[in-house]
């Protein structure tokens, strides 16, 4: 259903590349926050002197609720205005970050982390903005480039992080990304217009219900299983729990009049295979994050002959480990426009396969080779290369398979596939490398981080096979929702 409100003029709509420009902000901003936590965990365990178990809150607080409120806004966005709901999403991102930054115990700052997550909903509206204000030929363009900084602003929050903590307090950890964040909003709100394809609809409370506690049961369970056991009674029954829930969500999806999902447009051939392929994706971008600053870091720390049985590693402090996460933060900035320019030519189908082969080829080369400080470098500039691509087809893709009024729930659902696999991701890693140690001590073994990586390039690879079904696409600048396109899809 199409607002009947007359589109402003050409002299006061705000141009394509000013609106490109604040989504990319946002994005930054939002996807600094989600990686600069990271690094600092041990930091922020002696500082509130509690349990590495405890601690770990800080990261999946941020998950739970990112996963949880991303396909609850992005439909609101659909029915209430993409713009609105940005701005809205991303003051409460700001508030959650100014919050942060002035909390005074472990559990407020757990849950200013949690009130952040709202801003994860930065990605799939931004995608239905690009999509509604953009020319046809610069949708891959625009949705390249704010892809390719969920990536890139991840690595320079893994750099940044060891930076602030050596120089600055910890506070500025939360007011470099709460303080931006905040102007975007307020200049969003003021020059970007609002959509002009509204879809009103009948709130799936139900739905959403049920969907958050299955999302939020999942991923508690895979967060936790590192602490709690894989096997412990804990665990399993959180993933039996979340996979009834499931079930429950599917059956109030199937009989609600408006569900919050389409569970058709799930099926569809096309969507399945790009959801799936973003989970693959990022599962190993995540390990990766997760495992490679321990690696480096190795043997820092070890007495002289641990050190020699250790045999790996190069002595890293926190900030030398993050300048090896340069070359794939660089190298993602310039993949992302890259991939969208060719997706709009040839198809994302393209980009697709090969940042695939890349990133595949990035963590092969780790398993084969991490002696020398220039074969990390080597391997992350591939990977950044490979994610890069991945991350901007993947996000046109969800665009492109969707009708217009659905683009918000689509966008966010691959958001969700895209976090659910990091946090599996990171704590398949970490389990590994946990369980394989140096006999007689507690230190890394050198197998768990190849063993880690391994099954990073296999996870990129295995995602090859689901681009079989991208092989028919729409023509570059079709609109996506046209009868000729649904048939074909």
């Amino acid at each position: 259903m199409t607002d009947d409100t007359p589109p402003p003029s050409a002299e006061t709509r705000t141009g394509w590349r000013s609106i490109l420009l604040l989504l990319t902000v946002a994005g930054t901003s939002f996807a600094l926050m989600q990686t600069l936590v990271v690094p600092a965990l041990p930091f922020f365990q002696r500082e509130f002197g509690t349990t590495a178990n405890a601690v770990t809150w800080l990261a999946t607080g941020f998950l739970l609720s990112s996963s949880v409120l991303t396909p609850v806004i992005g439909k609101l966005g659909d029915t209430y205005g993409k713009k609105r709901l940005l701005v809205i999403s991303l003051v409460v991102f700001g508030v959650g970050a100014l919050g942060a930054a002035l909390a005074w115990s472990l559990e407020s700052l757990i849950a200013c982390r949690i009130l952040q997550g709202a801003g994860a909903a930065v990605f799939p509206l931004s995608f239905g903005i690009i999509r509604d204000e953009f020319p046809p030929e610069k949708v891959g363009l625009g949705i390249g480039i704010v892809s390719s900084v969920f990536g890139a602003g991840g690595g320079v929050g893994l750099v940044t992080s060891g930076i602030i903590l050596e120089y600055l307090d910890w506070h500025w950890l939360f007011l470099i990304g709460g303080i931006p964040v905040l102007l975007a909003a307020a200049v969003i709100a003021r020059h970007v217009p609002e959509s002009r394809t509204l879809t009103p609809t009948k709130p799936d409370y139900a739905g959403a219900f049920a969907l958050s506690l299955a999302l939020a049961t999942l991923l508690l369970g895979i967060s936790q299983g590192n602490a709690w056991g894989w096997s412990s009674a804990g665990v399993i029954g959180l993933l039996v729990a979340s996979g009834l829930l499931f079930a429950l969500w599917v059956a109030v999806e199937r009989r609600v009049r408006e569900p919050m999902v389409d569970l058709a447009m799930l099926a569809r051939p096309k969507m399945a295979a790009t959801n799936a392929i973003t989970f693959l994706v990022g599962f190993a971008m995540f390990s990766t994050f997760i495992s490679l600053p321990n690696f480096v870091q190795m043997p820092a720390g070890l007495s002289a002959g641990l050190a020699e049985r250790a045999g790996y590693g190069f002595g890293a402090s926190p900030i030398e480990s993050g300048l090896f996460f340069v070359p794939s933060s660089v190298a993602m900035l310039f993949a992302g426009p890259i991939a969208g320019s060719l997706g709009s030519r040839f198809g994302a189908a393209l980009p697709l396969r090969i940042g695939l082969v890349a990133a595949g080829s990035g963590l092969g080369l780790f398993v084969l080779a991490h002696d020398q400080p220039w074969h990390i470098y080597l391997s992350m500039a591939l990977l950044g290369v490979g994610i890069g691509f991945s991350l901007a087809a993947v996000g046109k893709l969800a665009v492109d398979n969707a009708r217009s009024r659905e683009t918000g729930v689509a966008s966010a659902i691959n958001t969700i596939m895209r976090t659910v696999g990091a946090a599996l991701g990171a704590q398949v890693a970490a389990t590994i490398i946990s369980a394989n140690v140096i006999p007689g001590t507690s230190v890394p073994a050198e197998t768990g981080f190849t063993v880690a990586f391994s099954i990073g390039t296999i996870a990129v690879l295995v995602a090859l096979v689901p681009t079989l079904l991208l092989t028919r696409e729409a023509r570059p600048g079709r609109t996506v929702g046209d009868p000729e396109l649904e048939a074909a899809t």
